[in-house]
């Protein structure tokens, strides 16, 4: 009975706390964004400029993600993406990139759920080097369409515990005025990205985007004016990432590949670094196979939204949590799954227990030259 007891007291636990975290993301848009623990697996949702940027003519990409399932279980937070992009010559050396990424996000028990399609484009333009060997600059832009919507309904507000560690719906939660729970609004985003390949085991990258150039308005609420309910602002923070990272041979048939990416957006920041070991079974044409392993930390923090320093509460500059990695390479098709082990204050109640994570990469090559043009993402 007491472990009965003591359960049922942390699943109460984490639900409190994601259904603040919750509130806190939908009302207030501090971090708003999705990411994904295999970055480097999700080009377009990383940067822009990553469109066409790839050894091949056509690259399709899939990436699900699922957070607090063993807690949450069907109410848990769940990400999907996928997207085509394809890149054309121009002239001998350059290249044109255009892609399409449909993603969708749905969180928690009142069903904070987002839609977004959104096209993209970029230009290669190389700066040095030849066939094997070679720098390229690439600009890149997107723009797109996003659906909101919450179920206000099943939300759960402070106002509304009963003061014996209990949820009383029937208590009002005296919260007004948020009675728009649906909406849609238009996106864009540009970036930048530099490379420079040594050879087909040696490369390294360097790329930046900024997103939410339009800052779009993401207010739930609405204010009655003269008797017309007038939507009230709230636009979203715009995000910086910057990325970078390559890959180098250590030995036969093994590489490492160093990668990091850091992500600002509001008064809220995000790290993930860490390095994968590339080791090649078979590196023949038509029979490569290789596999990775890998070891990653996401750091993360909020500041007080009015001094711009870390605040001491709650929790300032943290390690969230450490991902381990592995993927499968097989010519063309690229296999990823990635585990987060929470580490943050929040393991007492998640038993360490964070997200899996799954991503599929196909290239088709087509009549590709066989030089080597970019890093192998």
């Amino acid at each position: 009975m007491a472990i009965n007891s003591a359960n049922s007291g942390v699943q109460r636990y984490i639900r409190g706390v994601v259904a603040v975290v919750l509130c806190f993301v939908v009302f207030n848009l501090d971090s708003q964004d999705i990411h994904f623990s295999q970055f480097y697996m999700s080009p377009l949702n990383l940067n822009p400029a990553m469109t066409g940027v790839m050894n091949g003519n056509v690259r399709l990409t899939g990436n699900y993600r699922n957070q607090w399932a063993s807690v949450l279980r069907d109410k848990s937070f769940r990400t999907y993406s996928v997207s085509y992009d394809q890149r054309f010559a121009v002239g001998r050396n350059d290249f044109f990139g255009v892609g399409g990424t449909v993603w969708g996000d749905k969180a928690g028990d009142a069903g904070f759920a987002t839609q977004t399609g959104k096209l993209s484009f970029s230009y290669s333009k190389k700066i040095g080097g030849y066939r094997d060997k070679a720098s390229y600059v690439v600009v890149g832009a997107e723009g797109g369409a996003a659906q909101r919507s919450i179920d206000f309904l099943n939300l759960r507000w402070g106002t509304q515990h009963n003061g014996s560690g209990g949820f009383d719906p029937t208590i009002s939660s005296n919260e007004t005025g948020f009675n728009i729970d649906n909406f849609i609004f238009a996106d864009m985003a540009a970036g930048l990205l530099w490379f420079n390949v040594l050879n087909k085991n040696t490369n390294y990258y360097i790329g930046g985007a900024y997103h939410h150039l339009n800052r779009p308005n993401q207010a739930f609420s609405s204010t009655n004016v003269a008797g017309v309910n007038v939507r009230n602002t709230d636009l979203i923070f715009t995000r910086i990432t910057v990325h970078a990272g390559g890959e180098f041979p250590v030995a036969q048939n093994l590489g490492v590949l160093p990668g990091i990416i850091y992500m600002k957006q509001g008064p809220a920041f995000q790290v993930n670094g860490g390095n994968s070991f590339r080791f090649t079974l078979n590196d023949n044409p038509g029979e490569y196979q290789a596999f990775q392993l890998g070891v990653w930390a996401r750091i993360s923090s909020k500041d007080n939204g009015t001094t711009g320093n870390v605040a001491a509460t709650p929790g300032g500059v943290l390690v969230d949590a450490a991902i381990l990695s592995a993927r499968f390479d097989f010519n063309d098709m690229s296999l990823g799954f990635s585990y987060d082990v929470n580490v943050s204050p929040l393991r007492a109640a998640s038993n360490g227990q964070g997200a899996f994570e799954f991503s599929l990469q196909y290239k088709i090559l087509g009549n590709t030259k066989k030089s080597v043009y970019c890093p192998d993402f």
